[in-house]
């Protein structure tokens, strides 16, 4: 992907994909791979072993200097570390104030 030096990025969107996943946790839908994740059997580790998954996706990507896959397995990374944290009942609020924290 090319930088074309505008931002049409908005990092809300992290909030807002945290929202969703709190609300199928909260609701479950059958038909949300989000609420399926969460009420997985296998309980968090369904989630964790997603996570590494991804991760591992994700670093294969970076090594095969392929960006648009690198783009999207980070963005599945991301997701699942969201729907990681909110089954072990850890708010994204922590994860972010830990990084503002680090930041000064």
């Amino acid at each position: 992907m090319k930088d074309t030096g505008k931002s049409t990025t908005d990092p809300r969107v992290i909030g807002e994909l945290w929202e969703v996943i709190c609300e199928r946790a909260a609701h479950p839908d059958e038909n949300s791979y989000t609420s399926r994740l969460l009420r997985d059997k296998k309980g968090i580790d369904k989630v964790l072993e997603k996570v590494g998954e991804e991760a591992t996706e994700f670093i294969i990507a970076i090594k095969n200097g392929v960006p648009e896959r690198t783009t999207e397995e980070a963005a599945d990374l991301f997701f699942h570390i969201l729907v990681a944290l909110r089954a072990a009942n850890v708010d994204f609020k922590e994860v972010i104030h830990e990084l503002e924290r680090r930041r000064k």
